[in-house]
């Protein structure tokens, strides 16, 4: 018996305005849905749940400015409303609407790196390579 898993990313990176802004090392993806419980008048356990809205959180890590976004003087704190791309070798997985949530981050002389990204995207498409 022979275990498939989930092909690995080949390329991951931020774009926003169709501009490849920064690559990234690795990510981690966790979608959450929030339920509201329903309950009714007399009964002892809820009738009912019902799913919300999903939401994706996304931890970046190394977060690299290309020389373009570094030459535009990209300014990660000032990022919103921009896109994540993770590209696998059978489809392409992209998160929209992004926001950052917080920011970590150290550097050395010349480079311009984040360490931690963490992002919330309202919006997850996945489309055939």
């Amino acid at each position: 018996m022979s275990v498939i898993g989930f092909p690995t990313s080949s390329d991951i990176y931020i774009e926003a305005e169709g501009k490849k802004l920064a690559v990234v090392q690795s990510y981690k993806a966790q979608a959450t849905r929030a339920e509201q419980v329903v309950e009714a008048f007399g009964d002892s356990e809820p009738v009912a749940t019902i799913a919300n809205q999903l939401s994706y959180k996304l931890e970046l890590t190394r977060l690299y400015a290309t020389d373009e976004a570094i030459s535009d003087g990209i300014n990660f704190h000032a990022l919103s409303d921009f896109s994540l791309v993770i590209v696998k070798p059978d489809k392409r997985v992209i998160y929209t609407n992004c926001q950052w949530s917080k920011i970590e981050e150290s550097g050395e002389l010349s480079q311009m790196v984040a360490e931690r990204i963490t992002v919330i995207s309202s919006h997850r498409t996945e489309m055939a390579n």
